[in-house]
C-alpha cells in the first residue's frame, strides 16, 4: 500500500472517529488510541512508525506553536510560580522519586537482572512530559475553572522541554559519561537559555513583520516559519526546540497577535492552527495505538504496573508537595485542584518516541520501551476515561441536562426580553401600521411567561447557580477594577509604586475567586 493510500486512510479513520465520539461521552483522543490498537490488532494495514524524526519534524513544532499561540501571557505570568516549580524542580522530583521508587522493587522482580538506579532515571526522565490535550478539551467541555486549565496546559509546554533536556543528561550519566552536578546544571540553563533567546527574537521578527503588511495568507505562512523554524533553529545549534517554539508561539499570540494583526487575519489564522492540531494530534494519536504491541505488554505487566505506580505516586508527591509550598502565597491550589493535576497527568507521543530512541545496545532498552508504552496506554486509557468523574466528583464542574436548560431559558429569556425592548423603540419612532406592535408584544410577553415558569419549576440548585452568578459578576467587576487602574496610571494618576500594589491587591483578589476559595471562606 502506498503512503498517499495510508494518509488518506488514517485521515478517513479520524473523520469516522471524530463523528462516532459526538454520540459517545469519551474524548475524542482517548478513542483515536482505541481505534490504532484494534486496527492494529487486525494488521488491516502497516502506517508509518512514530520515529524521533517523524515527531520533531512534523507534530512537536505545529502542536506546541497552536498551544502557545492561544495561552494567555498574562494568565500564564500570573501563574509563573506554579507552573515553572511544576515543569523544571517538579521533572527533577518526579524523575528522582520514579527511580526511587521503581529500583527496588524491579531488583525483586525474578525476570528483571541488574536493574540499577541508572536505567530507572532514564524511564523516569523520558516518562516525565505530560500530554493533557484530552484532558484540556474536557476542562473547556465541562466548564472547568479557566485558572485550572492554564496550570496543567502552561506545565505540560515546559515539561516538554524540560524532560528532553533532563532526558538527554541522564543518558549521559546512565552510559558511563563523567559528569558533575554543576555540570548538569549549567548543561540545562545553556540549553534552556538560548532556547528561549531564540524563539523571542524569532517570534518578535515575525510579529514586526506582521505589523507591515494586512494579508491573512501571509501571515499565516509566517506563523507557520515562526513554529516550525523556531523548532530547526534551535536544535540546529543544539538547544531546546520545544522550549524555542513555545516561546515564539507565546509572543505570536500574545505580542504579534495584538499589534500586528487585524481581527479578520486573527480569525484566520485562529482558524488555521485549530485545524493543524486536529490533524496532527489525529495521526499521532492514531500511530500510538498502532505502535502498541499488546503480547508485549501483557508479557510485561508486572513491571508496567510497577512503572505505572512509581510515576504515578511520584507526581503526586511533586504535586501536593508544590501545592503545600504554595499554600500562603498568591498562588494557591486548592487540594481537588492538585487531586486532578495528578490525575491529569496524561502521557502521549514524547515519552514513546524518546524510548524509542534509545541505542539499540542500550540494555534493558526493550523493557524500557514496553513499560513506556504500557505506562502511556494506561494514561491515557484509564486517566483520559475517568478524570471527568473526578472533576464532577470533587465539585469543581457540575453539569448535566438540567444545567443545559436552565442556561437555555436564561438565554432565550434574555433575547425575549431584548426583543421587547426593541418594540419599545419601535413604538417611540412612530411605527405606522397600527396593531402590529402591541400584537408582537402580547406574543413575546407570552413566551416569557412560559419560560419563566418553566424556570421556576425546575429542580436545580439554586444556591449554586447564585453562587456561580454571584462570581461572574465579581470576576467582571474585579476586570473593570484593573482596566480603571491601568488607565489611570496611563494617564499619570497613579505612581508606579501606587499601581503596583493596587493591581497586586485586584489580582489577588481575581486569584482567589477563580480558584473558589473565597466562596468557601464566606
Amino acid at each position: 500500500m502506498s503512503d498517499e493510500t495510508i494518509f488518506i486512510l488514517l485521515f478517513m479513520i479520524a473523520t469516522v472517529v471524530s463523528i462516532a465520539v459526538r454520540r459517545l461521552s469519551i474524548p475524542y483522543t482517548v478513542a483515536l488510541v482505541l481505534a490504532g490498537l484494534l486496527l492494529g490488532l487486525a494488521h488491516v494495514f502497516h502506517p508509518p512508525h512514530l520515529t524521533k524524526a517523524l515527531l520533531f519534524s512534523v507534530f512537536l513544532p505545529g502542536l506546541l506553536f497552536e498551544a502557545a499561540f492561544h495561552i494567555n501571557f498574562e494568565q500564564f505570568w500570573r501563574n509563573r510560580l506554579t507552573i515553572v516549580s511544576l515543569a523544571v524542580p517538579g521533572v527533577i522530583a518526579a524523575t528522582a522519586l520514579t527511580t526511587v521508587i521503581l529500583t527496588p522493587v524491579a531488583d525483586a522482580l525474578d525476570y528483571v537482572q541488574n536493574f540499577s538506579w541508572r536505567y530507572a532515571l532514564v524511564f523516569g526522565a523520558l516518562i516525565a512530559a505530560t500530554d493533557p490535550i484530552a484532558v484540556v478539551a474536557l476542562f473547556r467541555e465541562l466548564g472547568a475553572p479557566k485558572r485550572l486549565g492554564i496550570l496543567i496546559e502552561g506545565e505540560s509546554l515546559l515539561n516538554d522541554g524540560t524532560g528532553i533536556v533532563f532526558f538527554t543528561l541522564s543518558l549521559s550519566v546512565a552510559t558511563g559519561i563523567h559528569t558533575t552536578a554543576g555540570s548538569l546544571a549549567f548543561a540545562f540553563f545553556e540549553i534552556v537559555g538560548f532556547a528561549l533567546l531564540i524563539g523571542g527574537v524569532i517570534g518578535l521578527g515575525v510579529s514586526q513583520v506582521t505589523k507591515q503588511i494586512n494579508d491573512p495568507m501571509i501571515e499565516i505562512t509566517l506563523t507557520t516559519i515562526a513554529a516550525y523554524g523556531s523548532f530547526v533553529a534551535a536544535e540546529h545549534f543544539g538547544y531546546s526546540g520545544v522550549i524555542a517554539t513555545v516561546t515564539a508561539g507565546m509572543v505570536c499570540g500574545n505580542y504579534g497577535a495584538r499589534v500586528g494583526m487585524s481581527p479578520s487575519t486573527r480569525l484566520a489564522i485562529e482558524s488555521f492552527w485549530e485545524y493543524v492540531a486536529f490533524a496532527l494530534n489525529s495521526i499521532v494519536f492514531l500511530l500510538i495505538g498502532f505502535e502498541v504491541h499488546i503480547s508485549d505488554l501483557v508479557a510485561s505487566w508486572q513491571m508496567i504496573l510497577v512503572a505505572y505506580f512509581a510515576v504515578t505516586v511520584g507526581r503526586a508527591l511533586v504535586i501536593f508537595g508544590v501545592s503545600s509550598l504554595l499554600k500562603t502565597s498568591r498562588e494557591r491550589i486548592p487540594w481537588s485542584w492538585s487531586v486532578i493535576l495528578t490525575w491529569g497527568g496524561l502521557r502521549g507521543a514524547l515519552p514513546m518516541v524518546l524510548a524509542l530512541s534509545l541505542p539499540r545496545t542500550f540494555p534493558h532498552r526493550d523493557l524500557l520501551v514496553t513499560m513506556t508504552f504500557g505506562v502511556v496506554i494506561i494514561s491515557i486509557l484509564v486517566h483520559g476515561l475517568t478524570v471527568s468523574r473526578f472533576l464532577k466528583w470533587l465539585g469543581i464542574v457540575t453539569g448535566g441536562e438540567a444545567r443545559e436548560t436552565y442556561e437555555f431559558l436564561k438565554a432565550k429569556l434574555r433575547a425575549a426580553h431584548a426583543a421587547l425592548s426593541d418594540i419599545e423603540q419601535l413604538e417611540r419612532g412612530r411605527f405606522k401600521e397600527e396593531g402590529v406592535l402591541s400584537e408582537l408584544q402580547k406574543e413575546y410577553e407570552v413566551m416569557i411567561r412560559r419560560d419563566e415558569e418553566a424556570l421556576g419549576s425546575m429542580k436545580i440548585d439554586r444556591k449554586q447557580l447564585r453562587m456561580e452568578e454571584l462570581q461572574r459578576a465579581r470576576r467582571q467587576l474585579l476586570l473593570a477594577e484593573r482596566k480603571h487602574l491601568l488607565e489611570a496610571f496611563h494617564q499619570g494618576m497613579l505612581s508606579q509604586r501606587a499601581y503596583d500594589r493596587l493591581l497586586e491587591d485586584v489580582d489577588a483578589r481575581l486569584l482567589q475567586l477563580e480558584t473558589g476559595e473565597d466562596e468557601k471562606e464566606s
